[in-house]
């Protein structure tokens, strides 16, 4: 886990070495261990490390095999890395690390753009070939990994973070209509290319993108995601379905277990989480280090769900942390928070988890946590009506959508307001093979689109704020492909998730299977009550943000009115959504 930039001419000028350290120190905290930059040509590599797999200097970044002409910097984990090094050794193939930055560099030799298809972890890399000039760039299949970009004259620039990137200099910082479009709409999530700045791109998901000396591209997408059994699945029980999960997800998390320090675990309480614990407990795992989070309760609503967490960290014996977060502490978090944004984020669990990460960073280096569970194996409460929706679109759209083109009107200026970009967004989506029930395209948008741009993106920007690698089991290829193929009325059964919660009844305590739905608990960020309203406020009617002309001003003193009665479907604040966006700019200087 670490952060990666780089620069790359076309114009015969020099890489821009004293920009690229300067954007590499951005992303300090990312890889607070070592850094190093590279040049070769007209291709400058920066890197910094966060140092988890072969700490010894032999697997610095950036990394260079002279023997075969390549160099590289990559970002995330292999976690099949010493099965690869196998087959590439029979090759002939000699190493000098122990790590996996080497096996992406040996396999690119060997097999070419494809070797990414034998790849199962995380990843963003830049690949150059030195007797060519040729780079390749490529993105892991579900996002976990961030990738920006920028093209201005002469030159590409990429970065695992949008801010760090910025640090470039000559980047345009003006908004984006269309991304902004989407984040009031589309539930904060901006899919990829776009970002919120019109000059800065991120490569999607499962995505190559080749670069040629003369600056000619080609993009291509190596995996796809098809809904619905195989044909010799077609007559499998809920108990085979139930087996075949649970041994994916044994592997998975004993796939994250790869490293060359200790692994912990972030614990909610929920099914997610605890089922983590369980398997690894069962793996042989003892004295795992867990962590949970609590926040002060606002009026009947609870700020921790310690009750649960606790029961699993009984159960299986962990070295339990709890971590309780007062409103004099998680206040000026939240503006910490918004700096370790690499785009707005609107949901609560940011200062959650930037708290969280902030202390679960003084123990350990690498955690496994929950995320993807519900998207996947369809956990949320917009699932059901999905069934045998009449309207897929609008059913979802009804569900997930913040505001419906009248209300985009009300609140964005003319020139911001111009088409309805979220529906045609997901109208398109919706008509691609490979997901033929109302469910699966729904179930396939979140996996491919919001998870990456929501959840993931949260979990990467809070957790590598602090030096802390998250790895997320549910996202393993693997399973994602699985659960993809495990018929939706065994996701959604017994109140979502139902395959899922078979697979714990055998493993955790059923009082955290059948509890009620939980979520990452900010009370006093969802209602907007004392100084988080008026720190809200103060954004919102700020010179600097009326004076972009972007929010019309009754509509925000309307929402300024009564904060509480102005909810999305989803439970969102729309205020804090627009005060989420004034303070990201204010942050960093956009």
């Amino acid at each position: 886990m670490c952060g990666i930039a780089g620069e790359l001419r076309f114009d015969g000028q020099p890489a821009d070495i004293s920009a690229l350290q300067a954007v590499t120190g951005r992303m300090t905290p990312r890889g607070p261990d070592a850094g190093g930059l590279y040049v070769q040509g007209a291709a400058a590599l920066g890197h910094r490390r966060l140092k988890i797999i072969d700490l010894t200097d032999a697997a610095q970044q950036p990394m260079v095999d002279s023997e075969l002409g390549l160099s590289a910097v990559f970002n995330g984990c292999i976690y099949n890395h010493k099965e690869l090094r196998a087959e590439l050794e029979a090759k002939g193939y000699r190493f000098f690390s122990d790590g996996d930055t080497e096996v992406l560099l040996k396999g690119y030799h060997a097999w070419g753009e494809d070797f990414v298809q034998r790849l199962n972890g995380m990843f963003a890399f830049s690949i150059v070939e030195r007797d060519s000039g040729r780079v390749l760039i490529g993105r892991d299949r579900l996002g976990i990994k961030p990738l920006y970009y920028s093209e201005t004259q002469g030159a590409f620039r990429f970065a695992s973070s949008l801010p760090a990137l910025l640090a470039f200099g000559d980047i345009d910082t003006s908004l984006d209509p269309q991304a902004l479009n989407f984040y009031f709409s589309f539930h904060a999530v901006v899919p990829a290319p776009w970002t919120i700045l019109k000059g800065v791109r991120k490569l999607p998901p499962a995505t190559l993108l080749r670069i040629e000396p003369d600056g000619t591209r080609s993009e291509r997408r190596f995996w796809t995601l098809p809904f619905g059994p195989r044909d010799d699945e077609a007559g499998l029980s809920r108990g085979e379905w139930k087996e075949r999960v649970a041994d994916a997800m044994r592997l998975a998390v004993k796939r994250r277990l790869v490293a060359d320090v200790p692994v912990g675990v972030l614990l909610s309480g929920g099914l997610d989480s605890s089922l983590i614990v369980g398997l690894l407990a069962e793996a042989g795992q003892t004295g795992l280090k867990t962590f949970s989070i609590g926040f002060e309760s606002v009026g009947e609503e609870a700020g921790d769900e310690f009750q649960y967490s606790d029961i699993i960290a009984r159960r299986f014996e962990t070295d339990h942390h709890q971590i309780r977060i007062d409103t004099a502490r998680a206040l000026p978090a939240l503006e910490r928070a918004i700096g370790a944004m690499s785009e707005p984020m609107t949901s609560h669990d940011c200062v959650g988890f930037f708290l969280l990460s902030e202390e679960v960073s003084k123990h350990v280096k690498v955690v496994q946590s929950g995320q993807g569970a519900d998207e996947i194996f369809a956990g949320y409460h917009w699932y059901p009506p999905m069934l045998d929706a009449n309207n897929a679109v609008d059913t979802y759209a009804r569900a997930f959508f913040d505001r419906d083109s009248a209300e985009m009107g009300e609140l964005l200026h003319e020139g911001w307001a111009d088409g309805d970009f979220a529906r045609k967004f997901v109208t398109q989506h919706f008509a691609q093979a490979g997901a033929e029930r109302p469910i699966d395209k729904a179930l396939r948008i979140d996996t491919e689109i919001m998870l990456v741009d929501d959840p993931v993106k949260r979990v990467d920007n809070m957790t590598m704020a602090f030096g802390l690698e998250a790895r997320v089991p549910f996202l393993d290829y693997e399973v994602v492909e699985l659960a993809a193929r495990v018929p939706a009325e065994l996701k959604i059964a017994d109140g979502g998730k139902g395959i899922l919660k078979d697979v714990g009844r055998d493993v955790i305590p059923s009082e955290v299977i059948d509890r009620p739905k939980g979520y990452f608990p900010v009370p006093a960020l969802k209602y907007l009550r004392g100084p988080y309203l008026e720190r809200v406020r103060e954004a919102v009617t700020s010179d600097s943000f009326r004076g972009r002309g972007i929010v019309r001003d009754d509509y925000v003193n309307r929402l300024l009115d009564d904060p509480e009665a102005h909810i999305t479907p989803l439970r969102g604040s729309k205020l804090y959504q627009i005060g989420l966006l004034a303070m990201w700019l204010e942050a960093h200087n956009v």
